[in-house]
């Protein structure tokens, strides 16, 4: 049995993933595991944002070694900055997101300033405002937050509190140095449109989805369960380096 583990982004949940559930053939088992602080699980006080050591232990269980790991934007980052901290897995899979969030091409250090400034002022419409950014690259932004609303309601699962040091590892974590040097094969795709990252981003994934953008999941997740399938179950057999070397025209 493949395992796949999907870890979503900042502001949002694993009700993310739920648009997959009907692709996912029978010998893949697939778990959506929550960071801490989403969906009512608590948030250690004592957890700050580079406790990157104390969000292992926290993940353990839920990032085994014999699983292929998922990480969506901000889930990408994590999950590729707990390779220093455990186990690597099979193969880690960075989704929307490159070895640091900020760029001068894709989204600046002040853009990503100001956003943290509304944040502060006023969490909850800064929240929905991030809903609306990061789906302007698929092709019908309107319909897609519309199902995605319908998956993760109207209010963050998260408090201000999670979701500020969320926003706070975003302008703060750097993955190049692992990424320099994994521990494990690690593959970066992206949405062709994706409006979160640089052009230069989006041209060096390995794998290129086309017709969406920063949340394939809602508006092509037959293709993006495709290629993960595809990746899990050809992990360790030397495919996975050049898995994604072809860009998806469909």
């Amino acid at each position: 049995m493949t395992k796949l583990v999907l870890l979503s982004g900042w502001g949002i949940d694993a009700r993310i993933w739920q648009p997959l559930a009907p692709y996912w053939p029978d010998d893949v088992e697939v778990t959506t595991p929550d960071w801490p602080g989403y969906a009512g699980q608590a948030l250690d006080e004592m957890l700050a944002p580079d406790d990157l050591a104390g969000l292992g232990r926290r993940m353990a269980a839920a990032l085994p070694a014999d699983a292929i790991w998922v990480g969506w934007s901000l889930g990408g980052l994590l999950a590729c900055a707990l390779l220093a901290h455990l186990s690597a897995p099979r193969t880690l899979v960075m989704l929307g997101t490159g070895p640091r969030f900020c760029n001068m091409e894709g989204v600046t250090p002040q853009e990503l300033g100001t956003f943290r400034r509304a944040f502060a002022r006023s969490p909850e419409a800064t929240w929905q405002h991030f809903l609306r950014w990061q789906l302007q690259g698929e092709p019908d932004p309107r319909t897609a937050r519309r199902r995605l609303l319908d998956l993760i309601g109207r209010k963050p699962s998260a408090s201000h509190s999670t979701l500020a040091t969320g926003l706070t590892q975003l302008a703060t974590l750097d993955v190049a140095p692992i990424l320099a040097a994994p521990p494990c094969s690690v593959l970066r795709m992206a949405g062709q449109q994706d409006p979160l990252l640089s052009p230069a981003s989006r041209h060096a994934a390995d794998v290129t989805l086309s017709a969406t953008g920063h949340c394939p999941m809602l508006t092509r997740p037959d293709l993006l369960a495709d290629h993960l399938v595809d990746i899990a179950q050809h992990a360790g057999d030397g495919r996975n380096e050049t898995a994604g070397s072809r860009e998806e025209m469909s």
